[in-house]
């Protein structure tokens, strides 16, 4: 057996194992999320509205393409140009799968917010102290319902969706700060 089909062979061990191999192959095998956004395209310039130099509300979210079978979707918005790699700015769980847009200032009804960065249970708007930021929204087709504390945080709930994401997507956009004046 050459070194590539070890690994193959170890691969199929760990997934059946974990009892996450069917839900890995619905991921891989069905359609993506598709996220966007009616405020800003994805890698586009996310509108300072949006962020500590404006309303610091949270953008308008649309999910589409939500598999059957999903029983809740997740969400979390970081920055991934953080001095220390990434920074939460958000994270929602339970948000009901007929869910197909989060409308702007909002979290869905039955929806539970986590702990951010900023040690609060809301939306942060973007705030990077010098140069343009790139934010991540992504957004997790799930096979279940979480049981989450209201003070878990990002971890917590990559933990909790382990084996069982069905699909998943993202929305990309930079933020600037304006000049103060």
């Amino acid at each position: 057996m050459g070194r590539h089909s070890a690994f193959i062979g170890i691969g199929w061990l760990l997934a059946i194992l974990s009892g996450s191999w069917g839900l890995a192959q619905e991921a891989v095998k069905g359609k993506n999320l598709r996220v966007t956004s009616p405020a800003f395209e994805n890698n586009g310039n996310i509108p300072l509205k949006y962020g500590c130099d404006g309303k610091n509300v949270n953008p308008p979210v649309q999910i589409e393409n939500i598999p059957g079978g999903t029983k809740s979707l997740a969400l979390v918005l970081d920055d991934q140009d953080a001095p220390r790699g990434t920074y939460v700015h958000w994270i929602l769980w339970n948000i009901d799968p007929a869910t197909e847009e989060i409308k702007e200032n909002s979290v869905p009804e039955g929806a539970a917010q986590g702990l951010n960065d900023f040690k609060k249970n809301l939306y942060g708007g973007p705030c990077p102290p010098t140069r343009p930021h790139k934010y991540v929204l992504k957004v997790y087709a799930l096979a279940t319902r979480l049981e989450l504390d209201p003070k878990s945080t990002k971890a917590d709930l990559e933990k909790a969706m382990e084996g069982r994401i069905i699909a998943r997507g993202q929305l990309a956009g930079v933020y600037k700060r304006e000049k103060k004046k």
